[in-house]
């Protein structure tokens, strides 16, 4: 199930536009309507860039989506690449505790765990 995911992943990676990090990553997240995807975006108002994860919602709830039910985030490093807090915090937003978001290189998967270990005790503001 996450194979599609990853190749989607790993594509979208090559269009990131890091000329400050020079790190590139991917991200593809499957919702019920799909498979939507983000690259990261710097920007030279530091921090104002965008990460993968954060594109990929974006383009999630743009197509008229709001649940996520998994996540594959791949990065070309030698160690995890997991998503950064302000993008575990992104995902909580639209997936449950025990959605699946899985790390990728270039050897393929190097760790999956599910949302409430990646941000246990997460902040849900849920409206009046």
């Amino acid at each position: 199930m996450t194979d599609d995911l990853y190749h989607m992943a790993r594509a979208v990676r090559e269009n990131a536009h890091a000329p400050y990090s020079k790190f590139k990553v991917g991200a593809a997240i499957r919702s019920r309507n799909g498979i939507h995807v983000g690259c990261n975006v710097e920007n030279a108002a530091l921090p104002d860039g965008i990460c993968a994860e954060g594109g990929a919602i974006t383009s999630m709830v743009a197509a008229g989506d709001k649940e996520i039910l998994e996540v594959l985030v791949y990065a070309e490093s030698d160690s995890l690449v997991a998503p950064c807090g302000g993008c575990r915090q992104k995902l909580s937003e639209f997936a449950g505790p025990d959605v699946k978001v899985t790390m990728a290189g270039p050897d393929g998967i190097t760790a999956t765990m599910k949302m409430d270990e990646l941000l246990p005790a997460a902040f849900l503001f849920k409206p009046a």
